[in-house]
């Protein structure tokens, strides 16, 4: 039996505060997109000018940067692929996550120090396609989220030991086979291919007769509407054991369209799983709670022990608590400025957690605004604030507060 090795935690980064985050909150590598050729166009993103700073950022943290090149451009596209390839390759990128054969060819040829990944969006499902890709150049295959722990564990058996393989584990699931649908181009005219997917599967759907335009019948699942094409969230933080068992050299987090606190905290989660795991220790039940704490819809594990089967219960979105503020800095003391995000007020019980610091409570008991005069009820979005906290925390700290946000029907 090979080595068991410790896997890469791979972490989305939508923005730069999102890079950040998951850099700070313990990536080994973050993934992102620049302006053009990315399938996720409203994450936000980096522009050709952002892009050295975040792969700067990144690598004085000892962390890599992949960078997804996975629409399918057509030929006026293809046109402008060998200049921005020349761009990620001066920038410092670390590898290039491809779909399309002719992007994959173009990248061996104008982003030679790049490391070539192979988009889940092939569909990589079986070890002759995981070897096929390797032959023509590739340093990893990402696997189709279709696929078991046992196929998983097969590949890995029957294909070159220097071929890394990643698979995602958790964050939100498509409904169609690897990402392949023309579902949104259909109803709203963007093509999820081309990174511009509306999410129509996510809708609340109802039923129309021809002849009574105007009614709308439900399909009485739970009682307020059907979900048809619904689909849980991916969670398998209980299953890092057999995720290593597997041979997976890299565990990834979807998420590059959700927000900062999402990248921090499922990062931070699964970093201390991880770290935990390997060292031969139970997982720290905080850590798993954590994955709690984020928007999220009800969770599974995929098709790692089988298909998942169809799911018809509620599909809103947990959301149960709510970045109130961000720490700036904060002394030995745990007198600490903040930034505001939502209102708090005096008298509020919040939570505080942050890079490597486990999340621990505390009662507001006062708080300044950034002249010195005492606040009761912070709300203007990013004014600066002052407040001594129980203890000191990191700079990049996040403080919430139990909320029910959740969507009530």
């Amino acid at each position: 039996m090979a080595e068991r090795k410790k896997p890469e935690l791979l972490s989305p980064a939508g923005d730069m505060e999102r890079l950040r985050m998951a850099v700070l909150y313990g990536a080994d590598a973050v993934y992102l997109a620049g302006e053009s050729f990315g399938m996720r166009s409203f994450a936000g993103n980096f522009s050709p000018e952002e892009l050295p700073r975040a792969v700067c950022f990144a690598h004085e943290h000892g962390v890599r940067v992949h960078v997804t090149v996975n629409t399918m451009p057509r030929w006026e596209e293809a046109e402008a692929l060998p200049a921005w390839l020349e761009l990620l390759d001066d920038a410092g990128v670390d590898a290039l996550i491809t779909a399309d054969l002719g992007t994959f060819t173009l990248a061996g040829k104008y982003a030679p120090h790049c490391d070539r990944h192979v988009s889940t969006q092939v569909s990589v499902a079986n070890h002759a396609a995981a070897r096929a890709w390797y032959e023509l150049g590739a340093r990893r295959v990402i696997l189709a989220r279709e696929l078991s722990l046992e196929e998983i564990r097969e590949i890995r058996a029957r294909t070159p030991e220097a071929l890394e393989l990643e698979a995602f584990v958790h964050g939100a699931m498509c409904v169609s086979y690897s990402g392949r649908c023309l579902l949104s181009n259909y109803m709203t005219g963007r093509d999820s291919n081309r990174g511009a997917c509306a999410q129509p599967c996510r809708y609340q759907y109802y039923l129309m007769e021809e002849k009574r335009p105007g009614e709308y019948f439900p399909v009485f699942e739970d009682g307020k509407g059907t979900y048809i094409m619904n689909s849980r969230d991916m969670c398998m933080i209980d299953h890092v054991d057999g995720l290593m068992d597997a041979g997976l050299s890299s565990l990834k987090i979807e998420g590059r369209a959700k927000s900062a606190y999402y990248a921090a905290i499922v990062t931070g989660a699964y970093r201390h799983a991880i770290d935990d795991v390997f060292a031969g220790r139970p997982i720290d039940p905080v850590w798993r709670d954590e994955v709690e704490k984020v928007s999220h819809r009800h969770y599974a594990t995929g098709f790692y022990y089988g298909p998942p089967g169809q799911y018809c219960e509620n599909a809103r979105y947990i959301r149960e608590w709510q970045v109130v503020a961000l720490v700036t800095e904060c002394d030995e003391t745990g007198l600490a400025t903040l930034t505001l995000r939502n209102r708090f007020a005096v008298g509020d019980t919040l939570e505080a957690v942050g890079p490597d610091v486990k999340p621990f409570a505390f009662r507001v008991e006062a708080v300044e605004d950034g002249e010195g005069q005492p606040v009761t009820e912070p709300k203007t979005p990013q004014m600066l604030l002052r407040m001594k906290l129980p203890r000191q925390v990191p700079a990049w700290s996040i403080l919430r507060i139990a909320r029910d946000l959740s969507a009530k029907s």
